[in-house]
Parts: C-alpha cells; structure tokens; sequence
C-alpha cells in the first residue's frame, strides 16, 4: 500500500508551510539519531514548535528542554534511517488524500509518525509529561478552534 500512495499521482498533496518545516527537520535530525526511539524522539522535536499539533503539545507542556532520554545509552532498534522520512510524508500524504484535504498538514504527519513508530512514539510523549489520547484530545480541540464558522453571520 505504501508504494501505492508514493506511485499515485492523485495522492502528492502539497505540504503545507509547517508540515514542510517539520519534514525539513526531522530529516536533517535523522542522520543523527542512533536508534529508532531517539529517531522518534526527533520527531516529536521537530513537531512541538510547528503548526497545530505543535500548538497541541505545548498545550499539554511539552516545552522546548532538550528531549534527553538515554536512548543513546541502552541498545534498542536501529534507526530506520532518512528513508523513514520519505515514508512518513507518503502515509501523511495518504491520510491527507483520504480526508480531501488540499495540503498535507502536520496532523497528518503526526498520524504518519505514529504509524510507523507506535510505541516508540508514545514513549517519546510518556517521558514529556503526555500521552497519545492526551495529544489526539488536545488536537482535536486545536483543529475545531482552526475550523471557520458557518452560518448567516449572526
């Protein structure tokens, strides 16, 4: 299935300006990481500062302190590496197809890192203090006060 979001040209939604800032870190930091848990630490790094899912995590305190969680110091999986980059914005891609969005956002993206480091990821969240239904929550509070109102304008 993969392959056919990255193959299907319906799906190559553009990336919104922050999704674009998120993916241009995260794939800078990849080459650094030294397993995947710090890879998902990354990351949540490069989301916490941009666009609505960063809005979400520093509503539930996820602040800018140095994401340090010894992932360096114990042996864990090996890091995906930058190819994991390509594949997240190819899933992003594919949520943001599925729902008729115009650009890719950095909800989608969230949802795409979620995917391909599960635990890996909540764990990242769990040692700042949060938790993925805290997050999913507090995002969908940040995208209903993003949605317009319509109405007859009274």
């Amino acid at each position: 299935m993969l392959s056919l979001a990255v193959n299907n040209p319906r799906r190559q939604i553009p990336l919104s300006q922050d999704a674009a800032l998120v993916l241009a870190l995260a794939g800078t930091a990849m080459a650094f990481s030294h397993s995947a848990e710090d890879e998902a630490e990354r990351w949540l790094r490069a989301m916490r500062m941009h666009g609505r899912v960063g809005q979400a995590l520093q509503g539930l305190g996820v602040g800018e302190s140095p994401l340090m969680t010894g992932s360096e110091a114990r042996p864990g999986r090996p890091p995906l590496g930058p190819k994991v980059v390509d594949d997240a914005t190819a899933k992003a891609q594919d949520y943001a197809y599925r729902r008729g969005a115009a650009t890719v956002g950095t909800a989608e993206l969230l949802f795409a890192v979620m995917e391909v480091y599960g635990r890996m990821f909540d764990r990242a969240l769990y040692l700042r203090g949060a938790s993925r239904e805290e997050l999913l929550e507090r995002l969908s509070t940040v995208e209903a006060d993003a949605e317009p109102v319509v109405g007859n304008g009274s």
